[in-house]
């Protein structure tokens, strides 16, 4: 029976005075009940426009279908064809501009809430279905893999599909990239992460830890070791700064490390050997995800009075609107229309307090968005002892400096010659945000699924030659 609510199931949630003393999930998943209410939503479009939404190609309307038909396990092998971080993207990706969007629902209401089924089908499928640990037949070629994030688990994880012997290749003590360090808990909890990666070695892929492509290895060194190509999924992880007077003070963090030392090493924790510093004071400057993850984080460390800086407003806002809400309701105070200019610190070499700018918006810039201009006349002072950077992020040099022919455009980012991520050098691929700079895991994952296919097209070419 077809649900005529023009209103989707609302996600439960922990309540906001409960949740900024813990790191425990935020969002609590649908019930049973909650998610065949909001499958019945769907109509079922023959020309299914949801699905051109989705980066990887999820067959969408057929895993809703399942769910309607009390199919759970049906409903998530449809999307493991196309995606194998389901719970991972139906927690953190941005569906309302993605399949969400282009849902006929929307028209009329609120889109059928697919992010919310998605995660709902996969948590279903790991609570109830035994652990998978078939290996393929290998084809007697193999791939190195550079990067464990979602871009790098996803070719790896189509490559081994197709019989090739794949090794990941990571920097960090611990697998999952932006995924492990840089997403809060209560966003994505890192047991997730860890149970995906836990299925993809289960299945034949071989993890390698503490190797620094660039660094440990060249390129052209694992290609002395027989791969027959490599895939560069190495993210954008080294931080942006504004360059700013103030920024080299005590007390001024990236998101970047902040976030890291949050994530992968505990630092909230008691006897964690990676502390961070608790102060009653924190702005976080910038306005997307990271900024917002960075600021929640911080009210979940004790911080007194946590501000978002941001230069435009809140219509221009890059954050999801859900993590918006969410950071409002945990009081997080949004300070709009403002520039940082200055960091000052105190006698000792701490921060003391920041100098900001007002803003006036003006006509859109080459982003679409409308341009911040400064109103050098209205600068306002604001109490703080901890500053953090989220401004954006680059790819690290290390990997493209340590060998030949391997070409970057003006920000760092590796230059591809098509849209199936080859590089300009031979048999090297890349994809995710070492290509586009930061973007979503999703479209990530999409680019190492293409990376893959291309990757194995060219080799079984070759192998036929």
């Amino acid at each position: 029976m077809l649900n005529t609510s023009q209103v989707k199931n609302k996600m439960p949630v922990q309540d906001p005075i409960r949740r900024i003393s813990n790191f425990n999930e935020v969002a609590l998943g649908y019930t049973d009940e909650q998610a065949l209410d909001e499958a019945r939503r769907c109509l079922d479009c023959k020309h299914k426009p949801c699905v051109n939404g989705c980066p990887v190609g999820i067959d969408i309307p057929a895993f809703i279908q399942k769910i309607i038909d009390n199919q759970i396990e049906e409903a998530y092998q449809i999307i493991l064809e196309s995606s194998m971080l389901s719970s991972v993207c139906g927690r953190v990706c941005p569906q309302e501009t993605q399949c969400e969007l282009l849902c006929v629902r929307a028209n009329k209401g609120e889109a059928v809430a697919i992010g919310n089924l998605e995660r709902y089908v996969s948590d279903y499928h790991f609570k109830n279905i035994q652990f998978d640990s078939s290996k393929p037949i290998l084809n007697g070629f193999k791939v190195a893999v550079v990067g464990s994030g979602p871009a790098g688990l996803s070719c790896a994880n189509d490559l081994n599909k197709l019989g090739y012997q794949v090794d990941i290749y990571e920097a960090l003590h611990e697998a999952g990239g932006v995924l492990t360090y840089g997403i809060p808990e209560f966003r994505l909890p890192k047991a997730i992460v860890k149970r995906e990666i836990e299925q993809l070695i289960a299945h034949g892929v071989n993890l390698i830890t503490n190797v620094i492509i660039g660094k440990s290895l060249s390129i052209d060194d694992l290609f002395d070791m027989g791969y027959q190509a490599i895939f560069l999924g190495t993210g954008a992880g080294l931080p942006k700064f504004l360059g700013v007077p103030g920024e080299m003070l005590n007390g001024v963090y990236s998101a970047n490390e902040y976030l890291t030392r949050i994530n992968l090493m505990k630092s909230y924790e008691k006897q964690s050997q990676t502390p961070i510093q608790h102060p009653k004071r924190v702005a976080v400057i910038g306005g997307g995800n990271v900024a917002l993850d960075a600021a929640r984080s911080a009210k979940r460390l004790g911080v007194e009075e946590v501000y978002i800086v941001y230069r435009r407003s809140l219509k221009e806002l890059p954050a999801r609107y859900e993590e918006v809400e969410h950071a409002v309701d945990e009081g997080i105070q949004f300070k709009l229309l403002a520039n940082l200019k200055e960091i000052i610190g105190n006698s000792e070499g701490f921060v003391k307090e920041i100098r900001c700018v007002d803003m006036i918006l003006g006509a859109p810039d080459q982003s679409g968005r409308a341009k911040p201009i400064e109103n050098p006349q209205s600068s306002f002072f604001l109490e703080v002892d901890q500053v953090i950077m989220a401004i954006g992020t680059t790819p690290n040099p290390l990997v493209t400096q340590s060998t030949e022919d391997l070409e970057t455009n003006e920000k760092g980012c590796i230059i591809t010659q098509d849209a199936w991520g080859l590089t300009t050098k031979n048999m090297v691929y890349a994809g995710g945000d070492v290509v586009t700079g930061s973007a979503t895991v999703i479209l990530a994952m999409g680019a190492g699924r293409q990376a893959a296919q291309a990757m194995h097209q060219k080799i079984t070419l070759e192998k036929i030659k």
